[in-house]
């Protein structure tokens, strides 16, 4: 075969592969689209019976092909939020909680309609201030700060492992209290005899430690959903603040928000 040939013959193989891998690429791209589709309706009650539609008729709603359907589907199957089972098709279960952004609020009042939250009180008690705590705190480093580590339950399940720094002449006074069954937030409301004012926060995705993992029964290395927060005082006193490492796969973030220039 003259070099020529041979070159246009290997560009044409290149040509195919080149258009194979974009048509992987595209339905790829159209599975991860229907499976953001299918994933607001199920975590918002659109499948009331909990059964999705069978694969054709979603294939025939969404205009896209089985194989993007079958592929949108294990996406959601991998996430634990559906799975399949025999005679029945492809059915929810799993559910993730919404947690609002856009309110200074515990995690009991946050989720009083979904269920009892608890708290197993892993550790607490004194313990010098490092200078990110103090800092933010606004206190001297190495100042002795309450330190609390709690493992919050949503109806028994693990749902967030919380970190929490208090200045100790608030703190002391929870010593004693019901931590158990009982935000921080009501308590620190209680004890300084005024209201919560803001909070800043910040909120990123971070892999699992182990220690992290195993409290939270979380595969290793799993994103939990990390959310620092400091909590201050109606009077501008910052009171709280907080490490929450929460379960990606069972609570979910929202807010509203306004334009503004």
């Amino acid at each position: 075969m003259p070099s020529t040939d041979r070159v246009r013959d290997h560009a044409g193989q290149g040509a195919t592969t080149v258009a194979a891998r974009a048509r992987r690429r595209l339905r790829a791209d159209q599975a991860r689209q229907l499976a953001d589709l299918l994933r607001h309706q199920l975590l918002t009650g659109g499948f009331e019976d909990g059964t999705l539609p069978h694969e054709t008729t979603l294939a025939t709603d969404y205009r896209a092909s089985r194989n993007t359907v079958r592929q949108a589907l294990d996406l959601l199957r991998a996430e634990g939020l559906v799975e399949r089972l025999p005679g029945v098709g492809t059915v929810v279960v799993g559910q993730k909680y919404p947690h609002g952004l856009d309110r200074l609020m515990g995690l009991a009042e946050t989720l009083h309609e979904h269920g009892t939250v608890t708290n197993e009180v892993r550790t607490m008690g004194p313990a010098p201030a490092p200078h990110p705590v103090a800092q933010r705190l606004q206190i001297s480093p190495g100042t002795d700060v309450l330190y609390i580590e709690r493992l919050r339950r949503l109806n028994g399940l693990p749902l967030s492992l919380d970190l929490t720094y208090i200045p100790l002449d608030i703190g002391t006074a929870l010593l004693g209290a019901d931590l158990e069954n009982t935000d921080v937030f009501r308590l620190l409301e209680t004890i300084t005899g005024q209201g919560l004012g803001h909070a800043e926060i910040t909120l990123e995705a971070v892999n699992a430690d182990a220690h992290s993992a195993a409290v939270l029964e979380a595969p290793r290395g799993a994103a939990v959903l990390m959310l620092e927060r400091l909590t201050h005082l109606a009077d501008g006193r910052p009171v709280d603040l907080e490490f929450i490492r929460f379960r990606g796969d069972r609570i979910t973030m929202s807010g509203l928000l306004h334009r503004s220039l």
